[in-house]
């Protein structure tokens, strides 16, 4: 019998196996999937973003990789976690992360830096699951409907704020670099602005925008489909005036224009305009993105995998955009181990559009992997192999770890 006192006190000690009902035909024997966690290890590796790097180990000899969304305090986070899954199975994927959402709600586990750790544990028990049973991670997340992902490639011109470098730099992306799915920012400088503090875009800074937008994408014209972000810059009426100001202009989505906290504002302005609206990086869970899907008030859903839940939590917002026929375009910044976790989640659901690539600019983000050839072509081939299906270079990681982190034990 569970008892309910204890899942309350976030001190109390039980075994998570009083947590599940018993299954039936299921022995003390497991045999070979009688499997426990050993211990749980991070490290941060200093890329164009801080990434937290997982590992879980297990008695079985199996190590998984995951990541944890980049920004300070998650190693910590994770450690404190650390006891709440040592001795459990860590095939009982739902189970684990359903208990460390319990055991964290003091923290504030329903957002933020606590389920983002906990994202990072999650995509590692995938890893370790998938090598258990000899899968793919995509096969634990419902098998696949794409053998490659599309990639889109987060791009960044010398000058952010001319339009004619931002144009060039696409050309540069889509000729030379073989992407046809490319963004840019608009939330840059125009040399107009009064007081960027309220949000309010005046005429010229509106008009600036637009020249951005026009010639980028009339220079890729039908070679590349282009979205824009303007990181939750706006107000509601500026958001609206510039979404209606380049409906003449064939874009893929106007990424986050208002702030992230009031969903109803955001409905307001995704409804305004025939621009698709993009949104979903800073929305928690399911239950957050449901209060965006369920009014509609997004065109394409973006959720960053590694921080707002981890495969399964990102499958299940997946289902839930597909009820009201929204795609997914994950948003991703992460190391080849997030990103490859996005890429098995984006193989195996139906509205997958695309996934993001940050890292163009970084020469070394595939050394920290043995595998090569990650993303070509701007598809990223979704491995066979089980687990996610890299190999993490030590000797990379621990060139590239921020000062002061310490390097995996080895598996």
């Amino acid at each position: 019998m569970v008892d309910h006192a204890s899942l309350r006190d976030p001190n109390a000690e039980y075994t998570m196996r009083d947590l599940s009902a018993p299954t039936m035909g299921l022995t003390a024997d497991r045999g070979p999937r009688d499997v426990e966690i050993t211990d749980v290890q991070t490290t941060m590796v200093d890329g164009n973003y801080p990434w937290i790097l997982v590992r879980v180990y297990t008695d079985a000899g199996v190590v998984g990789t995951g990541e944890s969304y980049w920004g300070g305090g998650e190693t910590e986070i994770i450690d404190r976690m650390k006891p709440f899954v040592v001795g459990e199975n860590p095939l009982d994927i739902d189970r684990l992360y359903e208990h460390l959402v319990q055991k964290m709600s003091g923290e504030g586990s329903i957002a933020g830096k606590v389920i983002s750790a906990i994202s990072g544990i999650e995509i590692a028990l995938h890893d370790v699951a998938g090598k258990i049973l000899d899968v793919p991670a995509y096969q634990l997340v419902g098998g696949k409907y794409r053998d490659e992902v599309r990639v889109y490639c987060d791009c960044h011109a010398g000058d952010e704020s001319e339009p004619a470098s931002n144009a060039a730099e696409a050309e540069r992306v889509v000729s030379e670099l073989g992407y046809d799915a490319i963004k840019f920012d608009l939330d840059v400088p125009s040399g107009h602005e009064k007081d960027r503090a309220n949000r309010h875009l005046r005429g010229p800074e509106v008009e600036h925008k637009v020249d951005i937008v026009r010639e980028v994408c009339e220079t890729v014209g039908d070679r590349a489909d282009v979205a824009f972000d303007c990181h939750w810059a706006f107000t509601a009426n500026s958001a609206q005036r510039l979404a209606e100001a380049i409906e003449p202009y064939d874009v893929w989505w106007l990424e986050d224009p208002v702030p992230p906290e009031n969903h109803e504002v955001q409905e307001t302005v995704t409804k305004s305009t025939s621009t698709p609206i993009g949104v979903g990086e800073n929305v928690y869970r399911k239950f957050g993105q449901r209060t965006l899907i369920e009014p509609q008030a997004v065109d394409i859903v973006a959720p960053d995998l590694p921080r707002v839940g981890g495969m399964r939590e990102t499958r299940k917002i997946a289902d839930l955009a597909d009820m009201y026929y929204v795609p997914v375009a994950m948003h991703n910044v992460s190391s080849p181990i997030g990103t490859m976790a996005s890429a098995h989640v984006a193989a195996a659901i139906p509205n997958s559009l695309a996934l993001e690539f940050h890292s163009y600019q970084l020469g070394w983000w595939e050394d920290l992997v043995e595998e090569d050839d990650l993303i070509e072509g701007g598809r990223m081939a979704v491995p066979e192999k089980p687990g996610l299906g890299l190999t993490l270079d030590l000797d990379a990681v621990s060139e590239h770890m921020v000062e002061g982190e310490t390097l995996f034990d080895e598996a």
